[in-house]
Formats: C-alpha cells, structure tokens, sequence
C-alpha cells in the first residue's frame, strides 16, 4: 500500500475531529450577524494550510468575505497544476425545530456525522486538504503542481470570486479545478459530474392597501396581494410542468440520443426514489424521465411565499403585501440575465389589477459541461475505481454551482467535479450528514487523483 494511503488510515481519528472542529463554525454567509463566525472559519482554513505544509498561505481579503489560498508548485512544469476549490461558508440551519441534534454541534450517528455544512461543503472540501497533508507527510512533495483556494460567499451566489478571479489570474493560472461539492449517483456507486445546470433566482413582491384590512369590511372589494400573488405563480406553469414564460426554453438544447441512452444505463429506480421522499407520484415536464428532468432539463419552482397571518388560530386579515421566491434551473445556453429578464416581463404582464407588483434579480449562474474526453476526468475515474474498487458512472447533476462556468470562462480550465455526498444528505435541510465512510475514501481518492493525473501527463 502506497505511504499516503497508510498515512490516512493511520490518522484517521485525528482528521474527523479536525472536521467536527470546523464544522462546530456557525460560518453563515446570509446571515450579517455570523460574520466573525465567517472570518473565523476562514482563519481555521488558514492555519491548516500552514500546518499541512503548503506554501504562500494567504487569507485574501474581498469586499465581501475572505478567500484562502495555497499552493505546492515543485513538480515542475513538465506536471499539470490542479487549482482545487471548495468553499467554508454554510447555509442557516433553519427550521432549527426539525434539527434531532444541535446543527453546529456535530454528532455521529451510525457511519454518518449529523451538522450543517458536513457535505456542502466543508467535509467534502476537507477531503482534499488531508490529501494533500498525507502527501506532504509522506513524500515530502506532491506528483502534480496544486493550488488551493476556498471561498466564504458560496452559498450566496459568489458575489466576489469572480472579480477575484479576473484579478489574480495569473496566481490561480491552472490545467484544471479539482471541486468537491456534488454528490456520488448512490451509495457505494461513485460517480462524476460532467455537467451542471445554470441558476437564475428572482423574488416577486405585491404591494396591496397601505395597510393590512379586515376581511370582513375591506373583502371583496380590495384586491388580496397573496391572491394576486398565487394568480401569478398559478401562470407561471402549466399542468404538465411546461415553464409559460415566453422565450424561455428558446435557447435550451436538446438532449441528444447518446446522452439519453447514457441517463437510461444509470441504475436509478424510481419506486425508491418515491418512497425516500414519502410521495405517491413524481412530477414534472412532459416527455422525459424522472432522472432526464431532474438534471438535464430547465425548471422553474417557487422556494418560498408569505403574507398575511402565520400564527396560531384565526385572524381575519387581508394583508397589505405578499412575497415568492423562484428560481429556475437552466441548462446549457441558457443565459442566467436573459431568462431574468423573460421572467421579470412575463410577471409584469401577468399581474393582476390593484396591486403594485415588482420583481427583482437575486443571483444566478451559467450551466456548465465537461467534455468526456478531457483527461483529468480520466484520471479521476482511475481514482475512484482504484479506492472505490469500481468504475464510476458519469452523471449531470441537476443543482448549480455557477463558479464552475466562471472558471472556464475566466481561466480558460475545465472542472472535475469529483463528489462524495448523497442525495439523501439533506444539504440545505434540517439534519445535513455526512458519510464518514466516505470522508476517509474522499481523502484517498483526492490523493489518488494527484497520482494517477502525473501518471498520464
């Protein structure tokens, strides 16, 4: 067995308890009063690059929150550089009522650990800093050049990476992005991700009366915004989950008969997939599969909605404002500022008499795609079978992560999307797990990778 390898079985206690540590950071982006939470986490990041023995450690201020970064560049010229990415910001754990243990207090249950942030995106990023450390333990250097940077502005849109980018392209200059932060097809069956759906969020409001009224005087006779409001999102679909906003799948390609024969090989068993959830029947677009729709297809689907009265019992209000989030799924050619746009007059048009509506653009992100040729997919694939003891499958994930288009589009560099998680983790809900089976396989393959890539270049 390779040193690195007997290096991460050796100190493998060490390495979760080093990750309950950082997961026990409230490091919440969206939320102003966690920002020392935030710097703090960033702060846990840096010193372990310093431990770990990277070099040109550096916590770089943005306008926003810190990016850190790190780099081993002494495998020479003739080796390619992988800029790994992952991000320490989290998401708030809210409904905190739905939580069965304390979301900033990690608890192991079975092979799993129970916190927010344990998949998405702190584990799996951590896999590839201890990959790193048994390499440098070991070897005292490592096969490939490698540069590290992870960000705490993830989870709302990365609003600073790019400018930072644009910036220090010549510091982040690479052959590739080596990400963590998607999940395996299963349990057990390893998988890549070669494409990523593009996101564009938008929030409606509705503005009624300048104040809320009794339903029983004012009801009738005033237009209801939460009415007015679920007339709008009512339009927004048809009963076959066809998006009606005009233009919308304008610039949407087609899936191809390959790519269509690749999704049906995949062992997805839909029976499964329904009782996981607890529901009796999927749903969405006419025409494609459960699996097609979930991943390749755009999509449009209200995240949230309020107005009016939420406590407990009756109050017989007809209330003054409403609200909707939504966001929309794209694919490739879908461009993220075109579709807000289609989305933002199409509402316009749509709304009702009597209320003032407004729409506003929150964040998004364009869809991106790995051709299946590219070598460090190779490479990656030889890790996973190697660890994993089976080839894995290559998969399109339905969620976004927009930095992956950014990278292509400002550094010229391909994205390895080499994930660990489940579906089944509950990132972004209460109860968020991670496999800790899979947190110790993560760390091999990551070195493994490092490896097999020196090997084919």
């Amino acid at each position: 067995m390779a040193g690195y390898l007997n290096y991460i079985d050796e100190h493998k206690a060490r390495f979760e308890q080093e990750l309950f540590d950082l997961l026990r950071i409230p490091s919440i982006s969206a939320v102003k009063s966690h920002k020392g939470d935030v710097h703090q986490a960033a702060e846990f990041i840096r010193a372990q690059f310093e431990q770990i023995g990277l070099q040109d450690v550096q916590l770089i201020e943005t306008p926003g929150n810190p990016v850190v970064y790190g780099s081993f560049l002494e495998a020479g010229p003739d080796k390619p550089t992988v800029l790994v990415y992952g991000h320490y910001d989290v998401q708030p754990p809210d409904p905190l009522e739905l939580w069965e243990t304390e979301p900033f207090e990690p608890t192991v249950r079975g092979e799993d650990v129970y916190a927010r942030g344990a998949s998405d995106d702190k584990g799996q990023a951590y896999t590839h800093v201890k990959a790193i450390e048994a390499w440098l333990k070991t070897e005292g250097r490592l096969p490939v050049n490698v540069k590290v940077i992870i960000e705490g502005e993830e989870e709302i849109g990365s609003p600073n990476l790019v400018p930072f980018l644009e910036a220090n392209k010549e510091l982040l200059a690479c052959d590739m992005v080596l990400i963590s932060d998607t999940s395996m097809f299963d349990k057990d069956v390893p998988s890549i991700t070669y494409g990523l759906r593009g996101l564009a969020y938008m929030q409606v409001f509705v503005q009624g009366p300048n104040r809320d009224l009794h339903s029983g005087t004012y009801g009738g006779a005033v237009q209801n915004p939460l009415n007015a409001l679920c007339e709008i999102v009512a339009k927004l679909k048809d009963e076959n989950g066809v998006v009606q906003i005009p233009g919308f799948y304008d610039d949407v390609i087609a899936l191809s008969d390959e790519e269509r024969a690749e999704s049906a090989k995949l062992p997805f068993d839909e029976q499964a997939f329904k009782d996981s959830l607890d529901i009796e029947d999927v749903f969405g677009e006419k025409g494609y599969t459960t699996l097609e729709r979930k991943s390749s297809r755009p999509t449009l689907d209200v995240n949230g909605i309020w107005g009016g009265y939420q406590g407990e019992g009756a109050k017989t209000v007809l209330p003054a404002k409403a609200g909707a989030k939504i966001s929309m799924r794209l694919v490739p050619d879908q461009e993220p500022k075109k579709i807000a746009k289609l989305f933002a007059d199409y509402v316009m048009k749509i709304a009702p008499k009597g209320v003032k509506v407004t729409v506003e653009e929150h964040h998004g992100g364009n869809a991106a795609m790995t051709d299946l040729g590219f070598y460090g997919l190779e490479a990656a694939s030889k890790a996973f079978e190697d660890i994993y003891g089976k080839k894995p499958l290559f998969t399109r994930e339905g969620g976004s992560i927009p930095i992956v288009a950014d990278f292509k589009k400002v550094l010229g560099a391909n994205s390895i999307l080499m994930g660990f998680g489940l579906n089944s983790d509950a990132i972004h809900s209460p109860n968020e797990k991670f496999s800790l089976v899979d947190f110790q396989r993560g760390i091999k393959t990551s070195a493994r990778f490092f490896e097999a890539l020196a090997e084919m270049k």
